[in-house]
Formats: C-alpha cells, structure tokens, sequence
C-alpha cells in the first residue's frame, strides 16, 4: 500500500530540546478525531516522536510526514530523511536537501538574483586558519590580502556583522567604526562572516512565520526581552508594505521548498529589506510567540493533515529556473515580479486546495484549538513552560503575563 492509498497516518517529531509545542501538537491530534478526505473516506492522523537509531537504507519508515527540528545540526538523522525523502515518498517538513541554503549565504544570492532589496552585503574570509592539513599550502599559494577598512568603506558604515551560517542572533555585532569592525573580525575565529549594510531609521521589523501556504506577520522588537519581542499589533504596516512581506516570505519558502521558516525584514518609508529568511528550527515556543501560538499550533496541525490526508506528493524538485525567467523580464515592474512569484507560490503550495480542505475536511479545527486554549491541559501546558524557563521567584508574573496575552487571543478568535 503507497502512502496515498492509506487512511492511518503517522506524524513523526524529529525533536531536540523541545517540549511545549511537540505536547500541544500532540494534544490537539488527540482532540481532532478522524478527518475527511474530500472523498468521504475518515483518515486517522496519530504522532510519535522520533527516536535516533540504526537504520537499514532500504527499511520502509512507519511515517507519512516527519516534523524536523532537529536535522540542521544533527547529521546522522538528516541522512535518515534524505533515505525517507528519496525512497519512501515521506513528507517532510522541511526539505534536507536545501539545508545548506539556510546557511543564508546562498538565500542572500538567490533573492538578490530575484531583484529582493536584500542590503549590501560581502562574504570576508576566515580570520583564522582552518583545522586542515592543506590550509598552509593553499592558503601561502591561493589566499590574497585583503583590506578589511576598505570593504567596509564599500558596504558603509554603520554595518552588521554576522555569521553566514548563524542563527538566533548568535555572533552578530552592530559596528560604527574601524576599531569596532577588527575587534569583531578579531573574535569571528573559524566562523565565516558576511559584512552587511544596516537598514537604519527603519519603521518597523516584520517577522513573518510561514507554514505551509499561511504566513503570520508579526510586529518584532528584537531589544526587548524574549517574552515581550512579538507585539500584538496587528495593522502596523500599510497594506503595500504587508503585501510586499507576505510575498517575499511566500517566495522565499517556495523557491527553497521550506514549508516551516520565519523571515525577517525593515520596513522604512514604502521600501522592504529582507534581512533574513532561512531559519531551519524556527521559533514557536509558547513563552515567545505566547499570543500567536494557538495560531502556530494549529497551522502546523492543518498543514500536517492536508500533506497526509490529501496524499501530496513531497516536492524534492526546485523550479529554479521558472523564477529566474520572471527576474530577467525586462518589462515587468518588481511590484509585477513578485505578483509571479506569489502566483508560482501559491502554485506549489496548492494554496487554494488547502483552502478548500480547511474549510471542508477541518471545519471544526478552529473551534477545536479555541476549547483546548481554555482548557486545563493547556494552562498546565503553560504552567509547566514557565516553570522551566524561569527562575521561580518570576514563575507567578510570567503565568499571569502569558494568561493575559492568551486571554486577548481567545477574545480576538471567538465565534
């Protein structure tokens, strides 16, 4: 029996230090009961988290759809979902085999080919030598000096700099000046560093979560503490900008086949910058997103079941080319390119099919995620979160903060 020929589906959780939202998916698989196949026929979705273990190549996963957070640092299991990916039809959320565009260098060159207002950026070289027997040779033949002051000069002052394969905010530093720009280049070591142009007197900083064909745009405050960076503000950018975010998160996710990814930008004026859209683990803890996790949660959930139930096919192949023919149109505007890009999204991600199950196959999901927002589980959930975040002298104030924003949520949905 294929994978599209089944009515039992099994959700895998390929999970690392996580614990809140891999318990609220689970519970809220448990309250969704069985769902419908366009066709009629009652499919049944179930969960399991994923153990790491031996595998024979030609094993047939258990599986239907794997939830990773794990695989972009962990090898021995990415090699597990390339087999599942490329032998089994597994649906994975997300695809192993652009992992290494995450690493953000080659997203950076890939919207700035699609005509992004990505900032000035430059790749610099390792300020110390690799762990390689070879280094010495090549880099004595190979490597050329270079001026660090004056590429700087070039990208402008003030300026980021950061790694090309970070995330979480790790290793980057805000530089005004020369001296700052050394000590910075100084510390990097091993890690390889972009040189990007700050976006200054920018208006807002949009990050926008996208699963599958949805996408939330939410207000960001990256200096404030982690549990208040998410405002609840939900009209802060006019109607082109939030177009304009929406689009390029949709074309970001489905030029890279990423189906579960947050991208970020700078609004200032009426210009977009896209700063950074390729995060393989993206955040959606509880005592983050506090207010737009109901939202995540179940997101992730209708995806999930419209992947299994409707029997889409994992999509391994990039259509690369189809976006850079629509970049070299000379007589398309940007605002016209990525109108085609949204409408090559919308086409991969089958938006409106997904749309057309939800409203059918997952009617009562809604109401579903509402009632378990007010249920006992779920504030157990919340309490156990914060009690493992927090110290316990602010395990009373975090609870009754989050209650309140989860309260707003619940108002915000009802009926």
């Amino acid at each position: 029996m294929t994978r599209g020929d089944r009515t039992e589906h099994l959700i895998g959780l390929l999970l690392g230090t996580e614990e809140d939202w891999p318990r609220a998916f689970e519970e809220l698989v448990r309250r969704l009961g069985a769902v419908r196949h366009p066709d009629g026929t009652p499919h049944t979705l179930r969960t399991e988290r994923i153990t790491i273990e031996p595998f024979d190549l030609r094993a047939t996963p258990r599986y239907d759809l794997v939830i990773d957070r794990l695989a972009y640092w962990y090898y021995h299991p990415r090699e597990w979902l390339k087999k599942a990916a490329l032998m089994d039809d597994v649906y994975l959320l997300n695809s192993p085999f652009t992992f290494q565009s995450m690493e953000k260098h080659a997203a950076y060159c890939a919207m700035m080919r699609l005509g992004l207002k990505v900032p000035e950026t430059w790749l610099v070289p390792y300020k110390h030598p690799l762990d390689n027997a070879r280094w010495a040779y090549t880099a004595a033949k190979y490597n050329r000096s270079f001026d660090l002051d004056a590429i700087a000069g070039k990208v402008g002052y003030p300026l980021f700099m950061k790694p090309f394969d970070g995330g979480a905010w790790v290793g980057v530093s805000r530089i005004t000046g020369p001296d700052a720009l050394q000590k910075a280049y100084d510390e990097s070591g091993e890690r390889l560093m972009h040189l990007q142009a700050s976006v200054e007197g920018y208006d807002s900083f949009a990050r926008s979560l996208t699963i599958g064909a949805e996408t939330m745009v939410m207000r960001f405050r990256p200096e404030l503490p982690m549990h208040d960076r998410y405002a609840v503000e939900h009209d802060f950018l006019s109607p082109a900008a939030g177009s304009e975010v929406l689009a390029i998160s949709k074309l970001v996710n489905a030029f890279f086949r990423w189906e579960f990814n947050s991208c970020e930008s700078l609004v200032r004026g009426t210009e977009v910058h896209p700063i950074d859209y390729a995060n393989a683990c993206p955040d959606i803890a509880i005592t983050s997103l506090h207010y737009y996790f109901p939202w995540a949660i179940g997101t992730l959930l209708k995806w999930s079941a419209f992947c299994a139930v409707s029997g889409r096919l994992p999509p391994l192949d990039t259509d690369t080319r189809r976006y850079f023919d629509i970049a070299d149109r000379e007589d398309l505007s940007y605002g016209d390119k990525l109108a085609e890009y949204s409408r090559l999204a919308d086409e991969h991600f089958e938006t409106e099919r997904y749309r057309d199950f939800c409203a059918t196959s997952l009617a009562d999901l809604d109401e579903i995620v509402r009632d378990w927002v007010t249920s006992p589980d779920f504030d157990a959930l919340l309490v156990d979160t914060v009690r493992t975040t927090y110290p316990a002298a602010e395990h009373d104030r975090f609870v009754d903060h989050f209650r309140g924003l989860l309260a707003l949520w619940v108002r915000d949905n009802a009926g």
